[in-house]
């Protein structure tokens, strides 16, 4: 294989957009461990902790897309 061959992009790499540094995505929160959770049925759960970050990251993350289209 010639090193051209090797290196070129793909038509679908060309088209990627390029990521703005002083705005990246949201950080999908992380899903908490069974161990997490004591099982007493606590107010405030792990999960239901969870839950509420997990709808937060959806709502900033259809906003950063709305942001780049």
């Amino acid at each position: 294989m010639r090193d051209a061959d090797r290196n070129a992009v793909s038509p679908s790499e060309s088209t990627l957009p390029v990521p703005d540094p002083a705005d990246p995505p949201p950080v999908r929160p992380t899903e908490p461990d069974a161990a997490d959770c004591c099982g007493e049925g606590c107010t405030h759960c792990v999960y239901d902790l969870y839950e509420e970050a997990l709808e937060r990251y959806r709502v900033a993350l259809a906003a950063w897309q709305a942001r780049h289209p």
